[in-house]
């Protein structure tokens, strides 16, 4: 029986449309190599030109179109990011962001075996944006509840179930924000209590940073309210080649929307040089979600087996490939 889906696909500003087109490619031949899958995409507007050639950087259309589809693919948008993917991922409740953090073949790196996987709370904190400013000075209001906390705890120790790793560190600042971390740490808390298999421990956050560097190797599962995580995600993709390696995906109960970490890169833009590698393991996560293994696989296993033959990397990797010659190895690499 085929199995179809549709993909609402947002390029967005920068080198977002570089790396989605050469994502789109990849995502073909893998329904090519499984023959019982069809994927529909929908190409949908959202960030800069949007604001500037339609008045909004979010569109009505484009939140109702990634509303109606299976899943989203979102690459990248400048200046109005906080207009598109804040919006979205609140509007959705696209609670947890998920960051895999993994070290690939002959990728150059500071850390060598590294593969941990980072969950942010992706709907409160400082993020939630309620505050206001006088002319110097300013105040923002962090927010952090129970239910937030309880749930991404949740899913969490729930991944470590799923993937078969043995430990989960809640990283917090609850030393000096006890106001909010207390309730975070207590959460997680009660969360661990159900898991007795995953081992459980708790890092302050400038701890934590310290001993990503010095023995990255000790983290599998981090789980961190949404300021940390977005500083530390980046942390963590220094280790492993850069934020051309690291994909994102951003879970809700129904809906997801996975993007790549690096931003839009207007420095890089036009030139066809952008790693295309963070958007592809991005589509990789987004087919994980969906339920369809197999295809996620053949994502994986291209990326890996493109990369164990040497092929010429990115500037990013210290290589001089363009963007479209290492996403074709990968598409070839899937076929063969």
């Amino acid at each position: 029986m085929m199995r179809r889906y549709r993909i609402a696909v947002i390029p967005g500003d920068g080198i977002g449309p570089e790396v989605m087109s050469a994502t789109l490619p990849i995502l073909e031949a893998v329904v090519e190599k499984c023959g019982d899958l069809d994927l529909e995409f929908v190409t949908l507007q959202a960030g800069d030109r949007a604001k500037e050639e339609l008045g909004e950087a979010l569109p009505k259309e484009t939140l109702m179109g990634v509303e109606s589809c299976d899943a989203c693919l979102f690459a990248a948008v400048g200046r109005t990011a906080s207009e598109v993917i804040l919006p979205l991922r609140q509007r959705l409740d696209l609670y947890a962001n998920v960051r895999p953090a993994k070290v690939y073949p002959n990728i150059p790196t500071l850390a060598k075996g590294v593969d941990l996987v980072l969950v942010r709370e992706n709907t409160e904190d400082l993020y939630r944006r309620v505050g206001f400013r006088e002319r110097d000075w300013g105040v923002a209001l962090r927010i952090i509840t129970w239910r937030a906390s309880e749930r991404i705890a949740r899913y969490a120790f729930e991944l470590a179930r799923r993937e078969g790793r043995r430990r989960v560190t809640s990283v917090h600042k609850a030393n000096v924000l006890d106001f909010t971390d207390d309730i975070f740490l207590e959460a997680c808390r009660r969360v661990a209590d159900g898991y007795p298999e995953i081992e459980y421990e708790e890092m302050i956050v400038d701890t934590c940073a310290m001993k990503l560097v010095m023995n990255p190797e000790h983290f599998d599962v981090l789980v961190t309210t949404n300021i940390f995580g977005d500083i530390l995600s980046d942390l963590a993709a220094g280790l492993v080649g850069g934020l051309g390696m690291t994909p994102s995906g951003n879970i809700g109960e129904s809906r997801a929307i996975f993007e790549p970490v690096h931003g839009s890169a207007p420095d890089i833009a036009g030139k066809g040089i952008a790693n295309p590698i963070a958007m592809i393991l991005s589509a990789k996560m987004m087919l994980e979600w969906l339920g369809e293994a197999d295809a996620a696989h053949q994502v994986e296993r291209g990326v890996m087996r493109t990369l164990r033959e040497g092929a010429p990397l990115t500037p990013d990797l210290g290589g001089s490939a363009k963007t479209w010659e290492l996403a074709d190895a990968i598409r070839r690499n899937i076929l063969e």
